[in-house]
């Protein structure tokens, strides 16, 4: 297929794909439950737990209770003090909510990225911002807790920061899909969330020339998506992402 082609499949694959509908318990996503409580906090929480069997996902966070958020840190401990998830043990998920309420009771995720991100609207300016503020909030570590929250981005980052990015979709965007929570980020500075699923298939599909799964490829597909549309380039994931998980490759 060429450029043209592609585009012009991607650009009816996320007509037709970019609705809260698309997702289902047959078909499920852990945007289904971020929209549910359509908060700013509670999303993060879904999508930092977005990996492995998404199935598996639903159902962890279908156990949690959002609440806690706004409640005291001895409460969070006892009520999730049985709570666990894959590389995540109690005290990772008590420390992650503690973290949240922290910040929540003093301010908010979306002005410490946006004041950030604003100085070059560069995204990974606002994430740098955001991971090291949560860690500056708890200084509890541990590998499940670190893995959660993911590496300080350096200048030349490895990571694809997925879950990250697929956070920052939800919040920045606004769409029949995604939550637009977030007011002063140019969707046009937002790049993909790579996973395994759109990775495979932008290599398949030529948007992607490299091999290897790393922030470049990110950068790589977020370029190819531009050509696309420059102003709303991460309009096309979730249908490439979808297209990828049910094998049709256009």
């Amino acid at each position: 297929m060429t450029f043209d082609q592609i585009a012009k499949r991607l650009k009816e694959e996320a007509l037709k794909r970019n609705h809260i509908e698309e997702i289902s318990l047959d078909r499920p996503d852990p945007l289904m439950i971020a929209s549910r409580y359509n908060d700013e906090f509670s999303a993060l929480i879904c999508a930092l737990f977005a990996y492995g069997n998404v199935p598996a996902i639903i159902k962890f966070l279908e156990s949690l209770n959002f609440s806690l958020l706004d409640s005291d840190e001895t409460t969070i401990q006892k009520t999730l003090e049985h709570h666990y998830y894959r590389f995540q043990n109690s005290q990772d998920i008590q420390a992650l909510f503690i973290t949240l309420h922290r910040l929540k009771k003093e301010g908010s995720l979306e002005s410490t990225f946006v004041s950030a991100y604003q100085k070059s609207a560069n995204v990974m300016d606002g994430l740098r911002a955001l991971i090291a503020m949560l860690y500056d909030l708890n200084p509890y570590r541990s590998r499940g807790y670190q893995f959660l929250l993911g590496t300080i981005p350096s200048i030349n980052p490895h990571s694809p920061y997925k879950r990250w990015h697929m956070y920052l979709r939800w919040m920045v965007r606004k769409d029949h899909l995604d939550l637009g929570l977030w007011q002063g980020v140019n969707t046009k500075d937002l790049l993909v969330p790579l996973d395994t699923h759109t990775f495979a298939l932008g290599k398949k599909l030529g948007l992607i020339q490299r091999k290897t799964y790393d922030f470049k490829a990110v950068l790589e597909l977020s370029e190819s998506f531009k050509k696309i549309d420059p102003s709303d380039p991460v309009k096309y994931d979730f249908a490439l992402y979808r297209l990828g998980q049910e094998k049709i490759f256009l």
